[in-house]
């Protein structure tokens, strides 16, 4: 899939695929949006309202109403590549969340998700 198609790819329309991943390993659909809600700064409301809308990923992390500061934690391999070493920053931004999530199934206690 091209870096575009990533872009203008609906948020709506990966979050079931987080939420599954995460299911299935015995994790709950509210972590996974703590997990978005601790990354973005969005309100539980908030990350609803731009689910509904079906918010493409290049809007929903560039309206992001405060990036946490702590996602600069965020180290280790995802999709083949090195988080930390992604340029790009709307791709390191859906990689930040694809790890989280990630982390989220492997069974990681949130405190340590969630760099605290």
């Amino acid at each position: 899939m091209s870096k575009h198609r990533i872009y203008t790819t609906s948020v709506v329309s990966v979050y079931p695929h987080y939420v599954t991943k995460a299911e299935k390993k015995g994790r709950t659909k509210e972590e996974v949006d703590e997990i978005i809600r601790w990354l973005t700064g969005y309100s539980q409301e908030e990350l609803e309202v731009r689910l509904e809308e079906k918010t493409d990923f290049e809007t929903f992390f560039a309206e992001a109403p405060q990036p946490n500061p702590s996602r600069a934690l965020i180290k280790g391999v995802i999709c083949g590549y090195r988080v930390e070493e992604i340029e790009e920053p709307t791709m390191r931004e859906i990689r930040y969340l694809d790890k989280l999530v990630d982390e989220l199934a492997k069974g990681k206690a949130m405190e340590k998700i969630l760099r605290k």
